[in-house]
């Protein structure tokens, strides 16, 4: 039994994480954006940045933790 063989690399965590950082802060980036957009087209100037924002934050949530509890395949 080798234990070399069963070790990740150092920068294997690093990697997961970032990618989970980067998956809330485009979740949390196109809820906002998109609730402006639609907010400058339609004339509701708070009210869909504020909801598309919170949907964003919600979907970007519950996508990291999905990842974050879901055990990795070894």
């Amino acid at each position: 039994m080798d234990k070399n063989n069963s070790k990740k690399p150092p920068f294997d965590n690093y990697i997961r994480y970032s990618g989970m950082a980067f998956q809330l802060f485009a979740g949390i980036f196109l809820g906002v954006w998109g609730g402006m957009r639609l907010d400058d087209a339609w004339g509701t100037k708070p009210l869909l940045t504020i909801v598309l924002s919170l949907l964003g934050i919600a979907a970007a949530m519950y996508s990291v933790l999905k990842d974050f509890i879901k055990p990795r395949n070894k």
